[in-house]
Parts: C-alpha cells; structure tokens; sequence
C-alpha cells in the first residue's frame, strides 16, 4: 500500500457521525440473528467508515479479536478483503456464517477467519506478514459486559433479568484477567499484528472509559500507553458518535445499564455521564513513520 494521501486523511472528520441508526437497526438483515447476542459488538457505522479511510478495494483488513466478524463483513461489503481471528469457537463460527451470509447479499470481497489466541497471531497467519493494510479492533473490556436486559411486569416486582452478557465461561480467555493482564496481553497482541502491515498500514482500535467498581478508568489512554510500548506510534484520536445527531441535538443512545450507573453516581455527588462516544485511536508503526521498515 502506497502512503495514504492527503484526501483520505482529510476524509476522516474529528467526529464521525457512526451512530444515526441504533446498532441494531444497522445489522438488521446484515446479519445473522443468533449474532445478535455478542455483548461486545463493533458498531458496523464504525468499521466501515474506517475500512473506507484507510483502505483501497482488494486490500486487507485484519481483525485480532474479531468476535461475530463485523470488521471481516463491512471490509467485504466494501470490496476488501479480510482476515480474523477469535478465541471464542461459537463466535468464530458465527462470523464464519456472517460472512457466508454477507457474500449471498452480494458482498465480493474474501474473507477467512481462524480459532485461537490473538496473541499467537503472526504464528497463524505468517503467511500475510507485510500485506495486511489495516489491523481495526477493540479490546475486550473484562468478562461482563452490560449485554441485553428483560423487565418483568410490575405485579412480578418488575425485575430486570440480564442474558447474553458474558464473553466466555473459559478462564483462559484474556478477558478474565486483572485489567493490567488484560493490557499486557492488547499489547502482546498489537506487537504481533504490527509485523504483519505493509510498510504504511494502520492499527486502528475503538475503545471507551470504563467503570470498575465505580472508579472511572481512562481505558484509551491506556491503551495508547500499551501501543506505544509495543512499537506504534499514535497519529490521530477522533469520535465515533455512539448517539445519534437530530438538528443539532444528540439523541441518546445508552443502554439502561449504562443510564442507572450514571444516575446512581450522580446521586453520590459524582458528575458522571453516560457514554456517547468510543475514542477511536489511530496508529502506524514508529520505525514507518521515521523513514520505512528496516
């Protein structure tokens, strides 16, 4: 891949209006229903229109951490092809599927996808070492997410059940670890896709503050920390609206999760808000940015 040019890098506005349709919405009929109940889901707004900044027709894009694919079925639906990697089998066969399902709506870009642990990446995919264009993830935010949620009725108390809010029962997933583990791990993972790009290919990852037992963690400057250790180089920081914008307003996008923590901080004296946006971090390799590869 030649030097992105100053068009696509202007194309790239400082925030990206990604959330004008909820997410459910943007995978309805796009994907296959069992997917739905991934926790942790990219929104497909986000993926594409980083898939279309920073790569041209026939390249490729690879995700680590790919969960049900939407990186491999947005680069796909945009002509690219694509590459995965999921720890999780059930989830590596859903993207599988997402894939097929994405190439019988006319997507005709190729895609594969392979079962492991995203730290042995350039061990499972040697074979792409220099051809990958763009690496675009996001890392795991621990073993619970808020997932989907039911309201009984009020003669039942109206008790909130929650389903689908797990990544894995398997303690060998990075997701279980202490958030330093999990961090170490991120990194041992960017390292590895970092020796699989073209000498001007970009890692871009989504990520969000979150809370830990109530203590807000600046989840993305740590991951920039993390990247930087492992031989990359941040080159741009934008937002990628979760919320919608409606005349000049935002329209609130937070799952009830995410608005009950917010209400209960608050009702402590913590100026908490819920999120609208996930940080979308852009990086190349340093020994890129200072001349090309050795």
């Amino acid at each position: 891949m030649n030097a992105p040019d100053n068009n696509t890098r202007e194309a790239m506005a400082s925030v990206l209006a990604t959330g004008q349709k909820p997410s459910r919405i943007q995978r309805k009929g796009r994907y296959t229903e069992e997917s739905m109940r991934h926790p942790g889901k990219m929104l497909p707004a986000i993926a594409a229109r980083v898939i279309e900044a920073f790569t041209r027709p026939g390249e490729l894009v690879l995700d680590p951490m790919c969960g049900v694919g939407t990186t491999l079925v947005e680069a796909i639906h945009l002509g690219r092809d694509a590459a995965g990697m999921e720890y999780e089998s059930d989830f590596a066969a859903m993207t599988a599927r997402n894939v097929l399902h994405a190439q019988s709506q006319g997507a005709t870009g190729t895609a594969r996808v392979v079962c492991g642990d995203s730290r042995n990446i350039t061990t499972a995919y040697a074979s792409l070492r220099g051809e990958v264009a763009l690496v675009l993830t996001s890392p795991p935010y621990g073993s619970y997410t808020h997932g989907h949620i039911k309201s009984g009725a009020k003669s039942s108390g109206g008790k909130v059940e929650k389903s689908n809010h797990r990544y894995s029962t398997d303690p060998g997933n990075l997701a279980h670890q202490h958030m330093d583990e999990l961090l170490d791990g991120f990194g041992q993972i960017l390292r590895g896709c970092a020796e699989l790009l073209t000498p001007y290919g970009v890692v871009a990852v989504t990520v969000r503050p979150i809370r830990v037992k109530g203590e807000l963690i600046d989840l993305p400057g740590r991951v920039t920390e993390v990247a930087e250790r492992s031989g990359l180089a941040l080159t741009n920081r934008l937002a990628a609206l979760l919320c919608g914008v409606r005349d000049g307003d935002l329209v609130n996008r937070a799952s009830f999760f995410q608005m009950l923590e917010t209400r209960r901080a608050r009702e402590k004296g913590v100026p908490a808000c819920a999120t609208a946006h996930e940080d979308l971090l852009v990086f190349q390799a340093a020994r890129d940015l200072n001349g090309g590869r050795r």
